[in-house]
């Protein structure tokens, strides 16, 4: 059953301290677009399933990535979609978002998103791999 949009912005809200939740929503749009680029097949689909219908969409209708970014271009990108933004800012915002994604899904579903992604990401869902 897909989270519900109301408490998955608040969660991301809280764990990205933003003082509004269209600041929380921003980091949402963002990071799920720059995400569902990288993602393909089977686990973008599921992983859209488990998520809010407004995350959902966001993450299944991306523009294709051209190559794999890695953790820290991830980073940076979010930083270049996001107003004001630094490479700090942008980080907390990666964990904020995929620290709630993280916490919507089961480790089968997070291992087999990880397994698409390049070394790295593991740490902007808060997962770190040992």
């Amino acid at each position: 059953m897909p989270m519900r949009w109301e408490p998955f912005l608040a969660a991301v809200q809280e764990r990205g301290e933003y003082s509004s939740p269209a600041e929380a929503e921003r980091g949402i749009r963002v990071v799920l677009a720059l995400l569902g680029a990288h993602l393909v097949g089977g686990e973008r689909t599921e992983l859209a399933a488990r998520l809010p219908d407004t995350c959902a969409l966001v993450l299944l209708n991306p523009l294709p990535a051209h190559e794999p970014l890695s953790a820290d271009r991830f980073v940076r990108a979010t930083g270049a979609w996001i107003e004001g933004a630094t490479d700090e800012t942008a980080k907390w915002d990666v964990g904020a978002v995929l620290g709630v994604v993280a916490d919507a899904i089961d480790d089968d579903l997070m291992n087999r998103v990880l397994l698409q992604l390049p070394p790295g990401y593991d740490l902007l869902f808060g997962r770190p791999r040992r």
